[in-house]
């Protein structure tokens, strides 16, 4: 993402799951539980594993090799 973004503003979503297991009630919980910025060695470390291909992918796309533009 490119511009000015602070990730403390992000609100997120939630999602409903019955809470306790076969309780029949039902608990809103956040989608999200910490917005950062990660430098993309760091955010490789952070992502479901199966999702670093799509890091890498987007790192050949823009053409660049770190995550300031270098």
């Amino acid at each position: 993402m490119e511009g000015d973004f602070d990730p403390s503003s992000l609100v997120a979503g939630t999602f409903e799951l019955e809470w306790p297991p076969r309780s029949g009630r039902r608990e809103a919980f956040p989608e999200l539980d910490q917005v950062a910025w990660f430098d993309l060695e760091a955010a490789k470390t952070k992502i479901v594993q199966g999702q670093v291909a799509l890091l890498d992918r987007l790192v050949d796309a823009r053409g660049v090799h770190d995550i300031d533009g270098g």
